[in-house]
């Protein structure tokens, strides 16, 4: 029989050693990262002194150059070496606070030695680096932890399969450097180490629980056979932690080719950047490139132009009574999220080759030195087996060289002389040196005046002509929005396309480009110029890949062509409108070499939240709740507006007692986010999430469901969960989204009759006040 107590001891005491063994590796770091520090300082501050600095021969520049260089190469040499100091020690301070969560007995089928395995987030060994006293959860070996039970277990190495039998496995709760917990478990995480972590509050950020990774996580995790990785998992079932650990764990796997760098994240909103932006960090890597998809997409737009953000789209959309071409702005959506709308686009760009581009004037000081009819003529006289991206780079050319003739012209204009006769002093001493270097002047020469002016007249002129160098090689003399209106207007002539191209013909007019035009413009403006791939990203994660459009996801590999693809998402929580009478891009999204990953256990949320919110949605019985225990989620409806104040900041004041961090007051709309503030802003201390909120923070927020995706909270109030509000088909998908934000407590309040979706969940699922 076990003796637990003696188990407990002997695991102390290895905890002990463990802390002994990382003081005595942040002794020696700390040294030498303080000498490296020196080093540093002193090369910084006599980094001239060092340096041989000779010009007067060309033999002498060169080895100049070469002093520089090699100084310059040492003192960088020195700043990475204590830059990678500074991150093992944050990683060793990590450790001596939890060293390891997990312990695996491992002996292989050729071995007769079992072999104890510590997992913990970052690798260990000894003083004399003879033993691994942890192991990284993303070693090969480690894998075994989250994929296994007691008995026949294997992993996979570089170059093989290790086969062996898994005589234990432990699970531990370490924090400060004292052992808390332990137990034996035979499942992949034990339910009582889920338990403890589920228990607490919402965080300020993201959690990374590497402890808790499951079998079907841990596949997501360390997947790399897969061009692209689909994972459709449920609200709550750990899609994003999966993926930002999927991450860290090919940062680790590759680590010698792969950077931070390479990999892009493009996440939901820009609160939500911050709300995962320390998970990397936490797990001891580097954070990737994040943004999203709106932000990037803007920054490729070559002209000034009002573009409609998806959140301006989805309040249209969820304010349809408003707006009196509601129908033709839909069919317009259906239309520009389409494949077929490239098709369109592909033979548009095709009939382009042989006529219809548009270009601008160039114009220098308001004078025409080339019009956009010569530019347009020069284009068609080329070549027509050259692509149109061909002949731009041949125009750009044909342009500069024009350019070039046009700058020589400009130099004995009176406008030039007039700027060089007000030019001060300091202005001709500069070109007196620059001319002197070129031992431009002779001993007994009487025009060093006249000499000057020249070369200030010559400066002057390149200097005003840069900003047209720039423009030609940006190719800004093509006219990429008057192409993209013709465009519009050859959808006019196709049957049943007439309004939409008229819809977005009167938006162009006034300058505005509708979030559905967005990427079929980008589309177009790359198509014309020679697209901007990105050759450096290796990995791209979309997370809600349900809200992209067939389209938008074709544009992504369009522009990532040496990218794997990582899809995150959940049908369910389809909530743009694309996705209202469409298949969902996660069920339709089909590549050759693919792998799917279902997610269908939820962790978020109480049992009894995810019982009553699953009731909502078709097929909600697939979702599995963990056992969580809490209370039921309330529905409350109210038979006046003016009384909804009272029940919300009652509520509100109750949850704070109960030292809930987070509370969420999740509205339909921007107009009833506004409505709550209004309500309750001078009585509480509200912080309002708009589209340009950055930092998530504690505390009681208000905001709409659409900014909600993703986040959890410790209690979530639903504002008025009508069936007014809520009664269609689409409603019932953002109901359901907003309500599985809940981790603890979930209220909705509802200002007359309560959704229909809420009356078809079972009574004893939601207690009615």
């Amino acid at each position: 029989m076990r003796d637990v107590t003696n188990e407990m001891k002997l695991e102390m005491a290895r905890i002990e050693r463990i802390k002994s063994e990382i003081s005595h590796k942040e002794t020696q770091l700390l040294q030498g990262a303080g000498g490296v520090q020196e080093d540093i300082l002193h090369l910084r501050k006599n980094f001239w002194e060092d340096v041989t600095v000779n010009t007067d021969e060309p033999d002498d520049l060169i080895e100049t150059h070469a002093s520089i260089k090699q100084q310059a190469e040492m003192l960088a040499e020195r700043e990475r070496s204590h830059g990678q100091a500074t991150k093992q020690i944050k990683t060793l301070s990590k450790l001596k606070n939890s060293p390891y969560f997990g312990r695996i007995d491992f002996v292989e089928d050729s071995e007769e030695q079992v072999e104890d395995i510590y997992i913990g987030i970052a690798s260990l060994m000894d003083r004399d680096d003879q033993e691994f006293l942890i192991y990284d959860w993303r070693a090969p070996i480690s894998s075994l932890y989250y994929d296994y039970s007691p008995g026949y277990a294997e992993y996979e190495t570089p170059t093989e399969t290790i086969h062996g039998e898994m005589v234990l496995k432990r699970q531990y709760v370490i924090k400060e450097g004292k052992l808390k917990n332990m137990f034996d478990t035979g499942i992949t995480i034990g339910d009582q180490m889920l338990q403890e972590v589920l228990s607490n509050q919402a965080n300020q950020q993201m959690k990374s629980i590497v402890a808790t990774i499951q079998k079907e996580q841990n596949e997501i995790i360390r997947n790399e056979r897969s061009k692209t990785l689909i994972v459709q998992g449920v609200a709550g079932s750990g899609k994003t932690s999966a993926a930002l650990q999927r991450i860290a764990y090919l940062l680790y796997r590759h680590r010698n080719s792969l950077q931070s760098s390479n990999i892009m994240l493009f996440s939901p909103n820009l609160m939500f950047n911050s709300y995962v932006a320390t998970v990397l960090p936490e797990l001891g890597e580097d954070n990737m490139q994040q943004d999203t998809f709106q932000k990037y997409m803007e920054r490729k737009i070559s002209r000034r132009i009002d573009v409609e953000s998806p959140f301006e789209q989805m309040e249209y959309v969820l304010t349809e009574h408003q707006h009196s071409h509601y129908k033709q702005r839909i069919q317009n959506i259906d239309l520009k999220s389409s494949i077929a709308f490239k098709d369109i686009i592909d033979q548009f760009i095709e009939n382009l080759s042989n006529a219809g581009l548009v270009f601008r004037h160039i114009k220098f000081r308001g004078e025409l030195l080339l019009s956009a009819e010569e530019i347009e003529h020069h284009f068609y006289s080329l070549d027509r087996a050259i692509s149109i991206p061909n002949r731009m780079e041949l125009v750009a050319a044909w342009l500069k060289k024009k350019l070039r003739q046009f700058e020589k012209e400009q130099v004995t204009k009176d406008w030039v002389l007039e700027e060089v006769e007000l030019s001060d002093k300091e202005t001709y001493l500069r070109a007196y040196r620059k001319l002197q270097n070129e031992q431009r002047f002779e001993k007994d020469t009487f025009d060093d005046f006249e000499q000057e002016q020249a070369l200030l007249a010559r400066e002057l002129v390149k200097k005003k002509f840069k900003p047209l160098y720039k423009q030609v090689q940006a190719m800004r003399f093509v006219n990429e929005f008057s192409v993209y209106r013709r465009l519009n207007q050859v959808l006019e002539s196709i049957e049943g396309y007439k309004e939409v191209g008229e819809l977005t013909q009167e938006y162009l007019n006034k300058g505005v480009l509708l979030y559905e035009d967005m990427t079929p413009y980008l589309y177009l403006q790359d198509r014309l110029k020679g697209k901007s791939i990105d050759p450096l990203i290796k990995h791209l994660f979309i997370d809600e890949a349900q809200d992209y459009n067939a389209f938008q996801m074709a544009y992504l590999q369009y522009l990532f062509p040496h990218a794997k693809m990582t899809l995150l998402g959940d049908f369910n929580q389809a909530v743009y409108a694309h996705s209202r009478h469409k298949t969902n891009l996660l069920e339709e999204f089909h590549e050759e070499d693919q792998a799917r990953i279902e997610l269908t256990q939820s962790y978020r949320s109480t049992r009894q939240i995810v019982e009553f919110t699953r009731s909502l949605i078709p097929n909600g019985e697939a979702i599995k709740p963990f056992n969580r225990s809490g209370l039921l989620p309330v529905v409350t409806e109210i038979d006046e507006k003016n009384s909804i104040y009272e029940h919300l900041k009652g509520k509100i004041m109750k949850l704070k007692k109960a030292n809930h961090e987070t509370i969420a007051i999740i509205c339909k709309t921007e107009k009833e986010c506004k409505e709550v503030m209004d309500l309750l802003g001078t009585d509480l201390k509200i912080k309002h999430i708009t589209p340009k909120t950055q930092d998530f923070e504690r505390g009681i927020l208000v905001l709409p469901i659409y900014l909600a995706k993703g986040i959890e909270f410790d209690a979530v109030l639903i504002y008025n969960g009508s069936n007014k509000n809520y009664g269609s088909s689409f409603d019932r998908y953002l109901l359901y989204t907003a309500c599985t934000r809940a981790m603890h407590e979930l209220y909705v309040f509802s200002i007359g009759r309560k959704s229909k979706w809420i009356e078809a969940v079972p009574a004893d699922s939601y207690i009615e006040e």
